[in-house]
């Protein structure tokens, strides 16, 4: 037994991560690995005294939020990884996480012993971060690529519609032959540019949630860049309105976002060249509110009641003739309701539509 503990004190030490444990009451940690000395910057017998400078290292946005979980940790809880950054005075901030122990043990003297684990994740998030990135861009670039390869085919199709009435009386069967294929062409070639767009966003609904407490106003702001950036393309201004300070929510990031480039899109479709989409992002007390207004067509007022259904009779083309499967906005409302959030809208007809998405704030 003597062994089997000397054993795994050994692999306690040479473990890269800290590993500790605290004793509340008397806000002492009695023990804590080497690890401390290279993650932190303070040896394992200064921890104690250091923890008041230690604790002063974390970022200001995460302080309120820890302090609440930490309170909800030692009263048996909250048994989850918590991710935060710290603050270091010649470098740019890292990223940590904290594994807490489900378990906890009294001493002899009845004070109660709790015990974790606490990792650098920095380039983990830098990797994410970096994908993440990617992705906005790629869904972005996929809207935007197929409105400008779309709309002009819907044209082409349009118009070999027209033709085909006016070559039918010339009684040239090679030449309505040549604008049946043609429209065809066009028309096919639409159908898939929007089934690809559809498939890859159906395809990112239909994954479990990973939730994680994220910056919604700076994250909405890189996916924004990639619309203002296109403005002129889509012939359509971009505008986005941020909250004065950092606004957070438990999120997953690639689906929410997904939610944002679909209500962005359908601004697209039925916004007028020259019209506005604006999108903002505002603090309510516990909530977090999110805009996308335009001031296109909007939606007649007997499709109100139908627009989030399944395969609704709200679905409809485009101004350029954008193909719908009618899936787009059930999605959105059930991938906004897994969030535990709500979406309704306000439109008229020729008035424009704006959609107001309500979240849970993530604590402070």
């Amino acid at each position: 037994m003597t062994h089997s503990l000397g054993f795994l004190q050994t692999m306690v030490e040479e473990m890269p991560h800290v590993f500790f444990v605290y004793e509340v009451e008397t806000r002492q940690i009695i023990y804590v690995n080497s690890a401390c000395e290279q993650l932190l910057g303070v040896a394992p017998a200064q921890a104690t005294e250091q923890l008041p400078q230690l604790l002063s290292r974390l970022h200001p946005d995460d302080q309120t939020y820890l302090a609440r979980c930490w309170n909800l940790w030692v009263r048996g809880l909250l048994h989850d990884e918590l991710e935060f950054r710290v603050h270091r005075p010649d470098a740019p901030d890292t990223w940590q996480t904290l594994s807490l122990s489900p378990h906890t043990q009294q001493t002899p003297e009845g004070e109660l012993l709790i015990g974790g684990f606490l990792r650098d994740i920095t380039i983990e998030r830098q990797n994410l971060a970096n994908a993440n990135k990617f992705n906005t861009k790629k869904n972005a670039t996929l809207e935007i690529l197929a409105h400008d390869l779309a709309g002009p085919l819907a044209m082409v199709q349009h118009m070999s519609e027209a033709m085909q009435e006016q070559v039918l009386p010339l009684g040239n069967p090679k030449l309505t032959e040549a604008v049946r294929i043609m429209e065809t062409i066009c028309r096919d070639s639409v159908n898939l540019i929007h089934d690809f767009v559809d498939n890859e966003f159906m395809a990112s609904a239909n994954v479990e949630l990973k939730l994680e407490r994220l910056d919604l106003g700076w994250r909405i702001g890189l996916t924004m860049e990639e619309y203002q950036r296109s403005a002129a393309q889509l012939n359509k201004h971009f505008a986005y309105l941020p909250a004065p300070a950092p606004v957070y929510a438990n999120l997953d990031e690639n689906k929410f976002l997904q939610v944002l480039n679909n209500l962005v899109s359908n601004a697209i479709k039925f916004t007028h060249d020259g019209g506005h989409i604006t999108v903002s992002v505002a603090q309510q007390a516990d909530r977090v509110l999110l805009t996308v207004q335009d001031d296109g067509i909007g939606i007649a007022p007997e499709l109100h009641p139908v627009l989030f259904e399944r395969f609704t009779k709200a679905r409809r083309p485009g101004l350029r003739g954008e193909k719908t499967t009618g899936l787009g906005m059930s999605i959105i409302k059930t991938i906004v309701e897994l969030h535990q959030g709500q979406i309704r809208f306000e439109s008229g007809e020729n008035q424009g539509t704006t959609f107001f998405i309500t979240l849970p704030a993530s604590d402070a």
